[in-house]
């Protein structure tokens, strides 16, 4: 299975120091498409997660080919999510990493699959590698200055039961 990343996952669960639940969750691996290396890892060196992700074997950094989709894309988002859109198109990924609602309602309307942070979190709470995800989601809010609507916050509790 194919997937490709943007920064804010990435960010996410680095500043909670859990970059490893997506090699968990994805062990085969991910791709980043170069802007986001640089965005997290050489723009955010010294930050919380960047020399997780720097160092992690199982993070490809490929280029995107298409550089007029990027264009395109960059138009309504930032250049990590257009090249991770692109490159997710480029590869035709099962899963792309994303946060922000605008990246994530273009990568539905182009017929990707978008997954966040707040995904991944319900997801490594139901298998057990995570105790509690109000704990996680709150930290995250703390530490690593996410910001999660209170809808999204209780729909995702709801999900794991932590009501």
């Amino acid at each position: 299975m194919i997937v490709v990343a943007n920064s804010s996952v990435l960010i996410a669960l680095g500043s909670l120091g859990r970059l490893d639940l997506l090699e968990r969750r994805f062990p085969e691996g991910i791709v980043v498409p170069a802007a986001v290396w640089h965005e997290v890892v050489e723009t955010g060196a010294g930050r919380a997660g960047a020399a997780a992700v720097a160092s992690a074997k199982w993070i490809t950094v490929e280029a995107v080919r298409n550089e007029s989709r990027v264009r395109e894309f960059f138009r309504d988002l930032d250049l990590g999510e257009s090249e991770a859109l692109a490159l997710a198109m480029e590869k035709s990924a099962a899963i792309v990493l994303l946060d922000e609602k605008d990246a994530r309602q273009m990568a539905t309307q182009l017929g990707l699959a978008p997954l966040g942070t707040v995904g991944v979190l319900i997801w490594a709470r139901r298998s057990a590698f995570i105790g509690s995800l109000r704990e996680q989601l709150d930290a995250l809010r703390r530490q690593g200055k996410f910001r999660i609507s209170q809808t999204l916050y209780a729909v995702a509790l709801h999900a794991v039961g932590e009501e």
